[in-house]
């Protein structure tokens, strides 16, 4: 998918003063207004003082970042990763390391380039928050055309859909244009579908932002990413909570697919039409199973490799350690992640949406994510010696501190 935004931790749609994680939309997010040469607050670091460092995977982070790598070679080589963050250097800063493990053979030989060539920094978040939950692309029964239960269009983006940003427009037969309506004026004029499936897997598509779409004939396509129409997410579990249709403890996403089973159609339709906001779909290959959608970064995501984050505060492709906890973890956990995708939930410096991978038992374990923890960026090490000179940190660890 290309330019993914819409996907969500599975343990779903309440509130952030609740204990299950937020609505999570992975989208692309236009250039912001940061320009500070800073993150928002970095202590540089030995690789001794990560924890978990020596004994964590890295397997699945160095694939995703041999992917990030690629872009940036694609890349002027002066040419900054990120306006909001120019302290995460240039395209060129990030040749020598990437080069490094281009050629590296085994766990080891990259846990050493890392610690040769890159350099810890903490960030931390001055108002002291940090979170990281996590998310996953579903798998789903589809029909070509409208059969059984599978009654459901997986809507495509409308002729009348003007693309402006994260306010697009409805073209009407005059010619004219108005903000493009929610999600009840949509499903009741209908339009083009790329499949149909069962209406509540269509909704929590649409609240995913992408998944993988089975036919009986044994064939598999993507449902990525196409726009969205602009209208506010609204919590459907909330509702559902506050006028009595379940209690507090069926808000998840079994707890409201149970409820649309034993509700009616229109019932069901009441409901999702609460969420105005509505999500249009492209048909992609499916491409590598073992592969999730294109995130923000424009390469395949990595179950445990990849991470989204906010882009106002990271540049897209650089490595992250994130210490942190959660069952679909296996409890206290630590590893490296490469920060390839962005979310409209993911808000702050020290806060991470972590992928877990395909279907049910991806999206289990990420329902289990919501956990505070720590991060640190690791940056070429020319980069971080630029803002010692600078006076912008006060130190660097030399490759001899490494840990290794």
């Amino acid at each position: 998918m290309r330019h993914l935004r819409f996907l969500l931790p599975l343990a779903l749609i309440l509130s952030a003063c609740q204990t299950a994680p937020a609505p999570i939309e992975h989208r692309p997010v236009p250039g912001g207004s940061r320009t500070s040469g800073l993150p928002p607050s970095a202590n540089p670091a030995t690789y001794l003082e990560l924890p978990g460092w020596r004994t964590a995977p890295l397997a699945a982070p160095v694939e995703a970042f041999r992917r990030t790598c690629d872009r940036f070679s694609r890349r002027a080589f002066d040419a900054a990763l990120s306006r909001n963050a120019p302290w995460a250097g240039t395209a060129g800063d990030w040749q020598p390391g990437c080069a490094a493990l281009e050629s590296a053979q085994g766990e080891a030989a990259a846990r050493k380039i890392f610690e040769t060539q890159f350099v810890p920094l903490e960030i931390i978040d001055r108002e002291g928050k940090d979170k990281f939950t996590g998310y996953f692309e579903p798998h789903y029964e589809a029909r070509r055309a409208p059969e059984g239960v599978f009654t459901e269009p997986v809507f495509a983006v409308p002729s009348d859909f003007v693309a402006n940003g994260d306010s697009p427009l409805q073209k009407l037969p005059d010619g004219s244009t108005r903000p493009y309506p929610a999600r009840a004026d949509i499903t009741a004029r209908g339009g083009p579908a790329i499949a149909y499936a069962h209406p509540a897997d269509v909704f929590f598509l649409q609240v995913q932002g992408s998944g993988r779409l089975t036919f009986p004939d044994g064939s598999t396509l993507r449902a990525a990413y196409a726009a969205h129409n602009g209208q506010p997410f609204k919590s459907v579990a909330n509702w559902l909570i506050e006028t009595g249709r379940i209690t507090r403890a069926e808000g998840s996403m079994q707890g409201i697919r149970s409820w649309m089973g034993r509700s009616s159609a229109a019932e069901v339709r009441e409901a999702m039409n609460i969420n105005p906001r509505f999500v249009f779909f492209q048909s992609l290959p499916e491409g590598d199973p073992g592969l999730g959608p294109n995130g923000a970064h424009n390469v395949p995501l990595t179950p445990l490799g990849s991470m989204a984050v906010d882009p106002e505060f990271h540049a897209l492709g650089v490595p992250m350690f994130v210490q942190t906890t959660a069952p679909g973890l296996g409890g206290d956990w630590s590893g490296l992640l490469i920060a390839q995708d962005t979310g409209g939930a993911i808000k702050g410096p020290v806060r991470g949406d972590i992928y877990f991978g395909t279907g049910v038992d991806a999206g289990n374990r990420a329902g289990t994510m919501n956990a505070k923890g720590r991060l640190w960026v690791l940056l070429p090490r020319s980069v971080v010696e630029r803002m010692f000179e600078a006076g912008l940190v006060a130190s660097v660890a030399t490759p001899g501190q490494a840990g290794g």
